[in-house]
């Protein structure tokens, strides 16, 4: 398994390097919490993974109709592995070891296939559009802070579900829970204060933050 954490490390190195902007988790069950809030174009998904297996991934991913692209990396060869990891909902299949110039065509290539699309998203009279990171309320900019627009994005994305505050922090903070935790509260109250009435944040007493639409 260190193996596997050290490989995890080297390409994100290399990606971070090469321009790429990345995330890490070493686990199934922290990687679909992560996907889930930085909505990110591309994945790729090692099949060997603890707590939940790529496999169940991938699954669960296709099932959510989740417009991320998945490279699934396998130490399978055969034919039949590859087939079937195209059936659980990847859109592409790379077998270990792999030369990372393989690696990276693989992604761009995905990239290449992304819909551009509306990058906006809404809330009531709230707008944030991801690829600019601008935030308006009745066509009015708000500006906000990094870890603000860090915060408030993981609510929009979350489409009205609970975020825990240990999601807000990895998201927006990746740092410690204990010391963090009210940096959250902060930036909550910061986000109320500049979006305006009606509120549009819903406090779930120590567990998290959601937002929704006014009744």
């Amino acid at each position: 398994m260190e193996d596997e954490i050290d490989l995890a490390t080297s390409l994100a190195e290399g990606l971070r390097a090469d321009g790429y902007t990345v995330d890490v988790a070493h686990d199934g069950a922290t990687a679909l919490s992560r996907i889930q809030l930085g909505d990110p174009d591309v994945m790729v998904l090692d099949r060997n993974l603890p707590i939940l297996d790529g496999d169940t991934v991938c699954r669960t991913l296709s099932a959510m109709r989740h417009p991320v692209r998945i490279l699934m990396l396998t130490a399978a060869a055969g034919l039949d592995d590859r087939v079937e990891g195209l059936d659980l909902g990847a859109d592409d299949y790379l077998t270990k070891p792999f030369a990372y110039r393989e690696l990276t065509a693989r992604i761009n290539a995905l990239t290449r296939r992304l819909d551009p699309g509306d990058t906006s998203r809404s809330v009531a009279d709230l707008v944030l559009d991801t690829a600019g990171q601008k935030v308006t309320r009745r066509g009015m900019p708000v500006r906000l802070s990094t870890k603000e627009y860090a915060v408030l994005e993981a609510l929009v994305v979350a489409n009205g579900g609970l975020v825990t505050y240990r999601q807000l922090i990895d998201h927006a903070w990746d740092e410690d829970y204990d010391t963090e935790r009210a940096a959250v509260k902060m930036a909550v109250y910061a986000l109320r204060r500049k979006l305006g009435t009606p509120d549009l944040i819903v406090a779930e007493h120590g567990r998290g933050y959601r937002i929704e639409a006014p009744s």
